[in-house]
């Protein structure tokens, strides 16, 4: 049974993760490292992370569900799409050595911090949405196998994808977003499930705060003080992931 002290930590960085994750993206960037730094491997690290990204996509669901944000028929269609990726993805991983998988983490970890940094161009939000097409059911199955590869940053991919090829405004894509990676994180983890990569006790406590966070998340969205936050969490996963890749 995890101490009293790993059991704030993981509710604490479920909380800002899970909002992180329902408002923008790349939460797991928090938690992943948190699980790492706490003892897991880095495989069981991934799979217990899926149990805190499951529920807390139910909760963020729930909570768009009660805002008048739902479309299921649409919802589906695009997470079919994910889940033959999601598959692959997760099956890969729970293949990779322990080492190789630390070092991917960390240089998707520091992509991930720099597309955060970065400025965005404004986008014009007034033009008429895209029913999905083959475009949007091709990317939907590459970020499916990404998803159920490492899930680092994948709502940024979600974002723009849902964005670019659809023509969504902001609400609308955090809306599928989250409905998306709900269903394809449930084949991820049954996989992580099955090869033994879960731990259940530290997945349950993350996603205690995960949930809280996503439902609080869907509730607010984007507040001022993001470009603050993303500095901060930038810098923080920033030297996270140098110490992934040995660095220090």
């Amino acid at each position: 049974m995890p101490d009293l002290l790993y059991i704030a930590v993981l509710t604490c960085v479920g909380i800002i993760a899970g909002f992180i994750n329902v408002t923008a993206g790349g939460g797991s960037t928090l938690t992943l490292p948190a699980l790492i730094f706490l003892g897991l491997d880095t495989s069981v690290a991934n799979g217990t992370n899926r149990i805190a990204i499951l529920l807390q996509n139910v909760s963020a669901v729930q909570s768009f569900k009660q805002e008048n944000y739902f479309d299921l028929k649409t919802s589906l269609n695009l997470a079919f799409f994910t889940l033959p990726g999601s598959v692959a993805g997760a099956l890969l991983a729970v293949r990779l050595e322990d080492k190789l998988f630390q070092i991917i983490l960390g240089i998707v970890m520091i992509g991930v911090v720099i597309s955060m940094i970065l400025p965005k161009k404004k986008r014009n939000t007034e033009v008429e949405p895209i029913k999905p097409n083959m475009g949007i059911y091709l990317s939907m199955l590459g970020i499916g196998f990404y998803g159920g590869f490492i899930q680092v940053g994948v709502g940024f991919l979600l974002m723009a994808s849902l964005q670019f090829l659809m023509k969504l405004d902001l609400v609308r894509v955090n809306m599928y977003k989250v409905f998306i990676v709900l269903i394809y994180t449930i084949p991820a983890l049954l996989i992580f499930t099955l090869t033994d990569n879960v731990n259940w006790l530290f997945g349950i406590f993350l996603a205690i705060g995960n949930v809280l966070g996503g439902w609080w998340g869907a509730k607010m969205q984007i507040k001022k003080g993001e470009g603050l936050i993303k500095i901060v969490l930038g810098l923080a996963v920033f030297i996270m992931a140098l110490k992934l890749l040995d660095v220090f």
